[in-house]
């Protein structure tokens, strides 16, 4: 299966741009086939290569480094960008068809049946239960993408019998021309404004999940969100809404019920660790896709409720000092704090803050200032501006975790809960959220 990709590969000029997880990746796999074919590598980092003693050995390798790193992009005939690296504010017409990703090289040569799974949030969560819910059915599939695992780690083993489920993020989705055969679009709100020249880019970017299917496919979408009914348009494939609010909608939920057009497929009531509308909402997805595959619906009852929620994904810690500590730091938008908030329904202490992206805070503010919340712990750089706006009664201003962390053990009600969901990014900070979240819980078990 591997053959079609290594000859897309051969003879052309390439560059690895990024070298990173993935650029490594890409890097080994064509090394592996192609060993003598010349290829670049750029990154920004001046001295990457040093970490990496095998580039010293390519005689067949030129490596770019440093702030120009993305000079003479129009140089090469592929270009396999880094999902991190940010073409914004460049002008991109002259290479823009040469820009690929390993997700998008996966979907156009490898004949496997797909999932595609993207929002601002909920990925993981609901490519994870998916993949559950297939695998306790017996059906051959695997788990790739921006879940962790780089599509070219694992194809050398992939057999055409396979589901592949692909976690997919607007970054992998930017500069993709090809589709998978079912499309999960969660939700969309402001989010790496950063990355972006502004939010339409952005959704634009999620809406390439969808925009290259054919009539053969399905395309799955939440009908509550506002931002999703600005920019989907005119979707080619069988299209699915899902909606918490509307019956009109193709799955919906009523009397606490969730229906598919007329027939019950499951109760909100079931017992279940994914706590949550929100949850809820992810889990109306993953029912849908169950539909479409007709997969037996009991099973598919039986994998949601033992599914076991994801690190960082508010996870509950433990009890300390009659303390319920929970850690949600996946939560990098304020509506992700919002829901985890609303889920819970039992916080005292809320920890927040983290990078400025240029994201609006003004109805998060409004939020936590009419809740039941008692305290607002501020960490730069987010929190010490929401801080500002605060009750005055609600915020305490600090400048680590660790002392977020000591305060919140001393002024949280007993038997009540300490919820770090930072509702901004922890770049800047720490290195993603899985350090920032697993420092918290090893702060909160130091007692």
């Amino acid at each position: 299966m591997i053959r079609p990709l290594i000859q897309y590969f051969k003879d052309k000029k390439i560059l690895i741009l990024g070298f990173g997880r993935e650029g490594i990746s890409t890097y080994k796999l064509i090394r592996k086939y192609l060993s003598n074919q010349h290829l670049t590598i750029a990154d920004k980092n001046s001295n990457f290569e040093k970490d990496y003693d095998f580039l010293a050995c390519d005689p067949y390798l030129t490596i770019i480094s440093g702030e120009n790193y993305l000079d003479n992009l129009d140089n090469y005939d592929i270009i396999m960008k880094a999902p991190g690296i940010s073409f914004a504010y460049l002008d991109t017409s002259s290479y823009f068809s040469k820009i690929k990703s390993q997700l998008e090289l996966f979907l156009e040569f490898f004949p496997v049946f797909t999932i595609g799974v993207t929002g601002t949030k909920g990925k993981s969560t609901t490519s994870s239960l998916i993949y559950q819910i297939l695998k306790d059915q017996n059906i051959k599939c695997m788990l790739l993408g921006n879940i962790g695992v780089p599509v070219f780690d694992c194809i050398d083993t992939l057999e055409e019998n396979t589901t592949a489920i692909l976690e997919m993020s607007s970054h992998q989705l930017e500069y993709m021309e090809v589709s998978p055969n079912i499309a999960l679009l969660l939700n969309l709100y402001e989010e790496h404004l950063d990355h972006y020249e502004s939010f339409e880019q952005y959704a634009k970017a999620k809406c390439n999940i969808y925009k290259y299917q054919t009539k053969s496919d399905y395309f799955l979408y939440s009908f509550d969100n506002e931002n999703l009914a600005k920019f989907v348009h005119d979707p080619c494939a069988t299209t699915y809404s899902i909606s918490l609010k509307n019956s009109q909608s193709t799955i919906f939920l009523k009397n606490d019920i969730v229906y598919l057009n007329n027939k019950p497929l499951y109760s909100k009531n079931t017992s279940r660790n994914l706590v949550g509308d929100y949850n809820l909402n992810n889990i109306m997805f993953a029912l849908g896709v169950s539909e479409i595959l007709q997969l037996d619906l009991s099973k598919t009852v039986q994998s949601i409720s033992k599914f076991k929620t994801l690190a960082h994904r508010l996870q509950f810690v433990g009890k300390y000092d009659d303390i319920l500590f929970y850690d949600n730091s996946i939560a990098t938008i304020p509506m992700a704090t919002i829901e985890a908030i609303e889920a819970l329904k039992n916080v005292d202490t809320l920890i927040i803050g983290g990078m400025d992206r240029g994201i609006h805070y003004e109805d998060f503010i409004n939020y936590l200032n009419h809740s039941s919340i008692r305290n607002v712990i501020c960490m730069p750089k987010t929190g010490h501006d929401i801080a500002l706006k605060l009750k005055s009664e609600k915020s305490y201003v600090v400048e680590t975790l660790e002392e977020a962390v000591s305060i919140a053990k001393k002024i949280t009600a007993k038997n009540k809960i300490c919820l770090l969901s930072p509702a901004a990014a922890s770049y800047g900070f720490f290195k993603n959220f899985e350090e920032k979240g697993n420092l918290y819980q090893k702060l909160v078990k130091d007692i």
